[in-house]
């Protein structure tokens, strides 16, 4: 079971709910019996080293992959291997760390793409509403995705799931391959407007420190599994937080075994 730094009570009410889930490729698993959960407005963090299985729970989560055993359940609904069209149209909008957005089309057709399950009449508005969250996409409706900056096209690949508004927002590394200081500008400002905007939001990021800050809840996994769960505040705070962030430490005295 993993450690927990703070009393869980005082978190919303589960809209997604995981609960022991494995999952992997060719029926092998990766992730091992990992258990979490995320609230309307609550931005929730997966943090943990390379190959500890992380991305792989979030693509099990948005049907990207099959999962092995355990239930994902979404607004109560039980959409465990829902395929991911699906799952779209229940409310989850996954952001992947790379083939984010079409580069050969424009902003407003990237946005006008993320808005497939709309009518016609309904993309421009739905356009005008995502960008009072991302107002700087203004003036780069005619302009060509691969002409974009890295922060700029991470924009518009979150502003791209927004066109369904989405209750549940998956972002698997929103700040790969980005600077120190885009990667701040995208979760400081990108990421915290999505929370802003009242849905729940889970994250798997490697720039801990930075991704934490803005989170309220977090979890450490290592060897696929989850390690601890505790108040992004709380983890942040820990003097052996790179111990922990390695999975070599759950702060209580215990070196976790990896599986």
């Amino acid at each position: 079971m993993p450690t927990s730094s703070a009393d869980e009570a005082g978190r919303p009410m589960p809209h997604l709910l995981v609960d022991g889930l494995s999952a992997g490729y060719g029926g092998a698993p990766i992730v091992h019996e990992a258990s979490a959960r995320a609230g309307l407005g609550e931005i929730v963090t997966i943090v943990g080293p390379n190959g500890a299985g992380k991305s792989t729970f979030l693509k099990a989560v948005a049907g990207m992959i099959p999962a092995l055993a355990g239930k994902v359940r979404l607004a109560g609904e039980d959409v465990t291997n829902m395929r991911a069209n699906h799952l779209a149209r229940r409310g989850l909008g996954y952001v992947p760390q790379v083939n984010d957005v079409f580069d050969t089309l424009t902003v407003a057709d990237n946005l006008a793409m993320g808005g497939y399950l709309l009518k016609r009449n309904e993309i421009g508005e739905r356009t005008e509403k995502v960008m009072e969250v991302f107002p700087a996409l203004k003036r780069m409706l005619n302009r060509t995705a691969s002409k974009l900056s890295g922060g700029e096209r991470k924009m518009l690949a979150m502003a791209r799931v927004l066109m369904l508004e989405p209750s549940l927002l998956v972002l698997d590394e929103p700040t790969s391959n980005l600077s120190a200081d885009l990667s701040r500008v995208v979760l400081e400002e990108h990421v915290s407007r999505l929370g802003e905007s009242g849905a729940a939001v889970l994250i798997v990021e490697q720039k801990a420190q930075a991704a934490l800050a803005i989170s309220d809840w977090a979890y450490v996994m290592a060897g696929g599994v989850i390690r601890i769960s505790s108040a992004a505040g709380d983890l942040l705070a820990r003097k052996d937080l790179a111990e922990v962030f390695l999975g070599r430490s759950t702060g209580d005295g215990e070196v976790p075994k990896a599986s």
